[in-house]
């Protein structure tokens, strides 16, 4: 699932969450605009360290990888029924927005599409890992495309 850089990709992200089909219809439409590839990533969360170190209580668990797998794998399958050519990966981090932006430019991204949670207060959202999206926006350098779900009320 190792992607290839290209000079005018895009990036569909996810922070841990099912990437729902109106992100993949957003990067599937940019990736043509664009005329590259979309390169599907995703975050499994590291929970934090031990005194600076990483402890094995806070990494991922086999169980948490292997959802992530299978969200990556899920969009990819969805892109290529359209047509779009797609790779993708998983890392974990405890930094989402960080690794989710160095991935863009990694590969070469014009775009970066990630599916969002409605926005919070700025002073609450830096606590809530599902408002990882807004942080991407805020932080990049290149386009950031949210796609807020439908009826989604908090």
């Amino acid at each position: 699932m190792e992607g290839k850089p290209s000079s005018s990709g895009v990036l569909l992200a996810s922070e841990g969450r099912e990437i729902p089909d109106a992100a993949v219809e957003a990067a599937a439409r940019r990736a043509r605009e664009e005329g590259g590839p979309v390169f599907v990533f995703s975050i499994a969360r590291v929970w934090g360290t031990a005194f600076g170190f990483p402890n094995p209580g806070l990494l991922p668990t086999r169980q948490e990888w292997d959802e992530q797998r299978e969200i990556v794998d899920s969009a990819v399958k969805r892109l290529r029924k359209r047509n779009v050519d797609a790779s993708g990966e998983v890392v974990g981090t405890r930094k989402g927005a960080k690794r989710i932006i160095s991935a863009a430019s990694q590969h070469g991204c014009e775009a970066i599409v990630m599916a969002a949670d409605p926005p919070r207060s700025r002073l609450v959202s830096d606590f809530i890992w599902s408002q990882e999206p807004y942080r991407v926006r805020r932080r990049a350098h290149i386009p950031v495309e949210l796609v807020v779900a439908a009826g989604e009320d908090r």
